[in-house]
């Protein structure tokens, strides 16, 4: 939820304003792609007259549109995000080597990173369209039901673990998709183990999915990377067999190049 007028902030250093007109950008998502002034000033908390301020003033910065009556994001608020992406650095690093894979397993790869309980895609390079919904950078997938949400998931603390098995509700988004915490706890045992991860049919049907973990200089899992394929071309022993080894490979030179980067 938004923070909204009547939050409690404990940091002197906290800027109320930049945190209203951000509040107000995080109102709208997937449920709410266009609102009024009205619903902007409930779901921030915020007084309408505040909300409509903020609501003007990214307007005229280009980031929210408006044709009177509702609002809506423009493309440019995407610059925002854009701009994190880049500082990562990911998308440079990674991309010559997912097109190396790619082109030699012939399956479209992608970079992810776990923010929150989803993972985020950071690069991509496709080879043909494998699921119904359109994967691109900043798309975003549950981390239970995906191969990179599992690799990334399965290098977090003992504590982070058991709050994140907690508090996530395993919705079944196919008839294959983990449907217990103890079988997810499992499958993570299984992929700290593996070293790699293989979800077979568990976001979409038809679609199976391996991935690795991308280690920064120390170690840690910052990034998830990944071969997804559709069913019908792969079963889970080919996969195993045919695309762990090029896919462990190209883990390992990321994170290479992730760690020259930052040293």
């Amino acid at each position: 939820m938004p923070r909204g007028e009547s939050d409690p902030v404990a940091s002197p250093e906290y800027v109320q304003s930049l945190g209203r007109g951000l509040a107000v950008i995080r109102a709208f998502d997937a449920d709410h792609r266009r609102l009024t002034l009205t619903e902007v000033a409930k779901l921030t908390d915020l007084t309408r007259a505040t909300a409509r301020r903020f609501l003007l003033t990214l307007v005229e910065l280009g980031y929210v549109r408006t044709d009177g009556s509702g609002f809506w994001l423009a493309p440019q608020v995407l610059q925002l995000g854009y701009s994190y992406l880049s500082s990562l650095g990911f998308d440079e690093i990674a991309t010559p080597h997912l097109e190396a894979l790619a082109g030699r397993v012939q399956e479209s790869s992608s970079v992810a990173i776990l923010d929150g309980d989803d993972i985020v895609y950071v690069a991509r390079v496709p080879v043909r369209r494998i699921m119904t919904v359109s994967i691109s950078v900043g798309t975003r997938f549950p981390a239970y039901a995906t191969s990179m949400g599992r690799v990334m998931l399965a290098d977090l603390g003992e504590r982070e673990l058991k709050e994140y098995l907690k508090r996530v509700a395993l919705a079944p988004l196919t008839g294959r998709t983990v449907s217990s915490r103890a079988a997810l706890k499992l499958e993570l045992d299984r992929v700290r183990r593996d070293e790699y991860c293989i979800v077979d049919q568990e976001l979409e049907e038809g679609l199976r999915s391996l991935a690795a973990p991308v280690r920064d200089h120390g170690g840690k899992v910052v990034a998830a990377v990944n071969v997804s394929t559709q069913a019908a071309r792969y079963s889970a022993a080919a996969l195993r067999r045919e695309l762990v080894a090029p896919l462990l490979q190209t883990a390992r030179a990321i994170s290479a190049d992730l760690a020259m980067a930052r040293s």
